[in-house]
């Protein structure tokens, strides 16, 4: 259900799951997000899904959108169900773990190499706020 009261990223952080969005509020929360982006150091993602292939997709939308370089999969469930996978940009590193009663969405953490700035979540994104449009 698309919701017309998100037009800051502030605003999304009261969503439990991502709120359908159109163009427009993507389009401004894109521009907003580039700014914390550009101001951070590293980030941290996590990833709510409703499955591991979902959510690795997801993530590799978001490398493509960023221009990260790939990072790897350290741990993924044998079994198939809700997960939260946690990426951290800085090592490389990826999880998956299994997951009941989460929402839906992609979480931010900017992050800073010096321990005065403090770091900053945004989200939750909708799955395919990534997605490299051609």
């Amino acid at each position: 259900m698309l919701d017309p009261q998100v037009k800051t990223l502030k605003d999304l952080n009261s969503f439990r799951s991502a709120p359908d969005l159109d163009y427009e509020q993507s389009d401004l929360l894109r521009g907003e997000l580039m700014i914390s982006i550009n101001n951070a150091d590293w980030f941290t993602v996590g990833i709510m899904a409703s499955s591991s292939t979902r959510a690795i997709f997801v993530l590799r939308e978001m490398e493509d959108f960023f221009g990260w370089p790939t990072m790897h999969l350290r741990q993924k469930p044998n079994k198939e169900g809700p997960v939260f996978l946690k990426a951290n940009q800085k090592t490389g590193d990826v999880y998956v773990r299994l997951e009941e009663g989460l929402g839906e969405g992609v979480l931010i953490g900017c992050q800073f190499n010096q321990n005065e700035s403090n770091a900053e979540t945004i989200g939750p994104f909708p799955l395919d706020f990534f997605r490299v449009k051609d």
